[in-house]
């Protein structure tokens, strides 16, 4: 099935990101830091409205006072897109976010949702079910634990979703300098260079003390 797929582009995907709040942020214990992951969320983000590509939020139990809104940080980079607010583990047993999904227009649907093995693997497997094409984002993602994302990321993958990491993505959705928003898309990426060098740098501050 991935072999049909060929390289993803801005003009046909959305962007589609579950769950980016607070109590899902401090359990991530796999491979990609909570800190990083929020960068690398955000550089999706900043990516999908630099090349004008729908966007649809989730979050799960706000409104019953189970968890947060969604990181701030995160929100930051979403002007104008309103989180759809759900208590169902499936974002795509929700109506307002699967006709959100539809209404997107797009049948390329980019992944990132906490956590890897429960709501980013529920959405991706029903949205393949469903008839779309799915991509997630591995460092934009985080489990519970490292056996748990990893499980899910195989899960995904046999089911016929395809991996991908922030920055690849970004380039592959634009690929040439000369594309009409490769401006655009340099800018984003010398912004997540300063960030993700922080994040380094902080990893290196920590381990030195």
């Amino acid at each position: 099935m991935n072999r049909d797929l060929g390289v993803w582009t801005y003009e046909n995907s959305a962007l589609v990101l579950i769950d980016y709040q607070k109590e899902m942020f401090e359990t991530i214990r796999s491979e990609t830091s909570a800190e990083l992951a929020d960068v690398n969320v955000r550089l999706l983000a900043r990516t999908a409205k630099a090349f004008d590509m729908p966007v649809v939020l989730s979050t799960v139990g706000v409104k019953y006072g189970i968890n947060g809104p969604t990181h701030a940080s995160i929100l930051s980079d979403l002007p104008g897109v309103e989180p759809i607010d759900r208590t169902s583990m499936n974002a795509f047993e929700d109506r307002a976010f699967s006709d959100a999904v539809k209404k997107t227009g797009r049948k390329r649907l980019i992944f990132g949702g906490l956590h890897t093995e429960i709501c980013l693997t529920f959405a991706m497997v029903q949205a393949l079910k469903d008839g779309y094409e799915g991509m997630f984002v591995t460092d934009a993602v985080g489990g519970r634990s490292q056996s748990a994302h990893r499980t899910a990321i195989e899960r995904m993958a046999h089911a016929g979703a395809v991996p991908n990491t922030a920055l690849a993505l970004v380039t592959e959705l634009f690929r040439d300098w000369k594309s009409p928003v490769a401006a655009n898309g340099r800018e984003i990426i010398k912004w997540y260079f300063a960030e993700a060098q922080k994040q380094t740098t902080a990893v290196q501050r920590t381990a030195q003390a």
